[in-house]
Order: structure tokens, then C-alpha cells, then sequence
């Protein structure tokens, strides 16, 4: 009887081991990640950034939960060259595209031996899932139909989305699937010329979050990445019939005010499968509002007048070098270890992203390439990393994917200026005669003080010029091919 006893509370005890055992690793497993991505959405689209007639609840209770940065860079104010910092922590120029948009006929696309965020998380066992526009490359004629110019060749183990803007007259939606059509081998068409296939536009939204929903259940006992990189708002403007009409502030806020639905979605899953307080969520968009269609009447997006977002306070927007083209919202929350309700000033970038998510992730960084971004985890974490951050130099890119402008500090050069507006508000740029603002004070670049801050234009246009030689002496993937 004192033998079974004894073998009854050795039992026991390994049972309450193991228990503990499995709660301790719980306890430290490394996070998931959930990156949303908007499409042309301004820094003052958003309700938290003062916007009074669009309601987006769910981002501001996002934003609660995190941090809510005010300086906050994407490297290109367009699609393709952004999306390609977002994924690398690279500079558009470092990529051998040569444009920072992508055509569908473009023969090039994301070299597969770039490291993409997707890609190392796999290779740590995360289960990795894309819903959305990808825009970084198209099978086609000019590259053989390869399979290389897809998600699903950079990382991702499935993907639901546009190759392109929907915009395109050849913009397909597609879905991964081993016995998917030709000639793109692994992949579906399910919607073909979607400016003409409105339902299918209007249904985006939808179904990219269902996707990114279940998904998130399936993976609910593992690790896992989801990139939700929305189509909206960018033009033309879809949304389904249960928010059209909704919004005071005509379609822009019909098609916000879904968005914001569906990113409460994507986080009330995230909570009821239990994993929401030991999941990253990054909040961001793609580049400023496309303010060259403001006001504009265009069929060929359905609307007799079209509606763009707010840069607000910034100047200009997508397609630009100033600030509206470039400082986007941006808000990053993890319960488990980021303190909430916290706005920071100190600028960063998308180029941050995956040098951060690797730190915390335990993925190595590559070591034969630039990594431009840094590991941000003292701002976010500053309780429990002291160590000091670089300063903050960051280079905004124009259609050529090279430098038009540097930020040091409070201090931005011009030394061109890249807008879609015909004026350019009355400036003029060049090498020579470069423009300086103290973007911190005056927020709309409206004070040139070059002539005033000699020294300044001196040091930033030597941190430029050694940028761009760093850049061509490294050179491109595609360079060596």
C-alpha cells in the first residue's frame, strides 16, 4: 500500500512538472505577428489623429493598447518601392527595380535572395500567411511566368490578394493552390481586370480579412505571421453594401470605416483564440493620400467626384517627398511587453521593423547586405532595454528609388523635390541650392532656412552624397546576377 502511495505522489508530481514545464514555455514563446498595411491612407485619416468625421474606433482602441508613433516613415511615397523597405529593412534603391512602382509587365521582381521579415520568421517555425495587395512582382511574358515574382517564393506559406493594384486593367485576384492555373503554376485566378469586375473590388476587404481570420484559428497552437496589406483606400474606392452610405464623410469614410470593422475583427479573434496578449501588432500605411485625384471627377473609378484622404498636418501626399508622401500613421502593440497608452515623439521608420522583429525573435540578420533599418526594442521597451538607439537618419525616396531628401535629427534637406502637384508650392531644390526645414517646428515645410544654417546644409548634404556611395558600391542583387 506504501509502494502504490509512493508511486501515486511520484505520479503526481511529474504531471505538476510538466504542467509547470509547458506554462513556463507559454509563458516565454516567442510572439506572433500581425502587420497591417493600408493602401494610401494619410497621417490624418484617423480619428485618434483628429479626423472629426471618420469614425475608426477599433484603430484608436489599437492604438491604446500600444504605441502610437507621431513621426512615422515609410521610405517611398508609392507601392511597390515602400512595400519593398517594409519587407527587407532595405532602401528602395538597394532593391534593382529601378521605379518605385512595378507594372505587371515589369520583368523584375523581389530577388529571391532578398530576406524578407516572412522568411525569417519561418525559418524560427512560424507559420506565415499574406492577405492582400502584394505589388512586387507579376508573372509575365519578360520573366518567363516564374513562380519567383510571388508571395509564396519569399516566405509566405499562402497567400490571398491582388498582384497589383487594383487600379490595373490586368489586376487579378489570386489565391494560392498547388493545382492552381496556368501559366501561373501554384496559384488560382479568382478575379480577373478588376476595375471592371466591381463586386469582386467591393468584396476585397472581406475577404482578405476572412482569410487572415481563419487563418489566425488554424494557427492558433503555433506561431505565425499574417500580413494583411488592404487594397483601401486607394482609388478606386470599393466597399461593400453594409457600410455604403454609412459615413459622414462621403466614400473615403464609407471604405475607412469598413477597414476599421474589419481590423476589429481581425483583433476579437485574436482574442478569443487567446493569443492577442502575446501578439505583435504593427499599424501602418503604405505612403500619403493620393491628393492629385482630390476633388477630381473620373469615371474610370466610378465616382463623379473623387474623394482622397488627409495628409493633415503635413504637406502634399503619395507620390511626394514632402512629409504628406512619407509620415504615415503608425502604431505598434504587444500587451505582454509593450507598456499601452503611450504616444511617442522619437521619429522611426518601416525600415525598423524587421531588424526588431528579428531581435525579439531570435532570427539572425543576414551579414553580406545592408540592413538599413535598427532595432527599435529600447523605445518600445525602454523599461527593459537601456541600450541607446542610432540616430535617426532616414533618406526619402522619388520614382528612381534614390534619395531626394535626408532627415537628421529635427533637420530635413531637400536637394530635389518630388510631387505630383504642379508648383511644388513655390519651391525650387537642387544639389546646389538645396531647401532646409526644422520639420519639428514647422510641420508643413513652409520656412526654407538654408540660408541660415549653413553648416547644417553642409553636414546633410555630405551624409547624402555618402549614402549614395555606399549604395552604388554595394550594388543590387540583380546587379550580380
Amino acid at each position: 500500500m506504501i509502494v502504490k502511495n509512493i508511486k501515486l505522489v511520484v505520479f503526481l508530481l511529474l504531471v505538476l512538472l510538466g504542467v509547470t514545464t509547458q506554462a513556463k514555455q507559454k509563458k516565454h514563446q516567442t510572439p506572433n505577428v500581425v502587420l497591417i498595411y493600408l493602401d494610401d491612407s494619410g497621417y490624418g485619416d484617423y480619428e485618434h489623429n483628429g479626423n472629426p468625421t471618420i469614425k475608426t474606433p477599433n484603430i484608436s482602441k489599437l492604438k491604446d493598447s500600444g504605441v502610437s508613433f507621431t513621426q512615422f516613415y515609410v521610405t517611398s511615397p508609392a507601392c511597390s518601392a515602400s512595400r519593398y523597405s517594409l519587407m527587407t529593412g532595405r532602401y528602395p534603391g538597394r532593391s534593382g527595380l529601378g521605379s518605385w512602382v512595378i507594372g505587371p509587365q515589369a520583368p523584375k521582381h523581389i530577388h529571391t535572395k532578398e530576406m524578407t521579415l516572412a522568411e525569417g520568421l519561418k525559418s524560427k517555425g512560424y507559420k506565415t500567411g499574406m492577405f492582400g495587395k502584394w505589388h512586387l512582382g507579376t508573372p509575365n511574358e519578360k520573366n518567363n511566368f516564374t513562380k519567383d515574382a510571388l508571395p509564396l517564393a519569399h516566405g509566405f506559406d499562402e497567400w490571398i490578394g491582388t498582384n497589383v493594384s487594383h487600379d490595373y486593367s490586368t489586376a487579378m485576384l489570386l489565391k494560392s493552390n498547388p493545382k492552381g492555373n496556368q501559366p501561373i503554376q501554384g496559384y488560382e485566378t479568382l478575379a480577373k481586370d478588376l476595375p471592371s469586375d466591381v463586386k469582386a473590388s467591393e468584396s476585397l476587404t472581406g475577404i482578405c480579412t476572412k482569410a487572415a481570420v481563419d487563418f489566425i484559428k488554424r494557427n492558433k497552437k503555433n506561431q505565425f505571421f499574417a500580413y494583411i496589406a488592404y487594397n483601401m483606400p486607394h482609388l478606386g474606392l470599393f466597399v461593400s453594401d453594409k457600410f455604403k452610405g454609412k459615413s459622414r464623410n462621403g466614400k473615403l469614410g464609407d471604405v475607412m470605416e469598413e477597414l476599421d470593422a474589419a481590423i476589429g475583427e481581425v483583433m476579437t479573434t485574436l482574442e478569443e483564440t487567446g493569443v492577442r496578449e502575446n501578439t505583435i501588432v504593427i499599424f501602418s500605411s503604405d505612403n500619403g493620400p493620393w491628393i492629385l485625384f482630390s476633388n477630381k471627377s473620373d469615371t474610370k473609378y466610378g465616382d463623379t467626384r473623387l474623394q482622397v484622404g488627409y495628409a493633415t498636418p503635413f504637406r502634399d501626399g503619395k507620390g511626394s517627398t514632402w512629409e504628406g508622401g512619407h509620415r504615415v500613421p503608425g502604431i505598434i502593440s504587444w500587451p505582454a511587453q509593450i507598456t499601452g497608452h503611450r504616444n511617442e515623439q522619437t521619429p522611426i521608420s518601416t525600415l525598423d521593423i524587421l531588424p526588431t522583429i528579428f531581435a525579439i525573435t531570435g532570427v539572425e540578420l543576414p551579414g553580406d547586405r545592408t540592413i538599413d533599418g535598427r532595432d527599435i526594442r529600447s523605445i518600445l521597451m525602454p523599461e527593459k532595454y537601456t541600450a541607446k538607439n542610432d540616430e535617426f537618419r532616414f533618406f526619402y525616396n522619388y520614382t528612381d528609388n534614390k534619395p531626394s531628401a535626408i532627415r537628421k535629427d529635427e533637420w530635413k534637406l531637400h536637394i530635389r523635390i518630388g510631387s505630383q502637384t504642379r508648383n511644388n508650392y513655390g519651391f525650387k531644390a537642387s544639389r546646389e541650392t538645396p531647401l532646409l526645414f526644422q520639420v519639428e517646428e514647422d510641420l508643413g515645410e513652409r520656412i526654407d532656412v538654408a540660408d541660415q544654417q549653413q553648416e547644417k546644409v553642409t553636414e546633410l548634404r555630405s551624409d547624402l552624397e555618402n549614402f549614395e556611395k555606399q549604395m552604388k558600391e554595394e550594388g543590387t542583387f540583380w546587379d550580380k546576377e
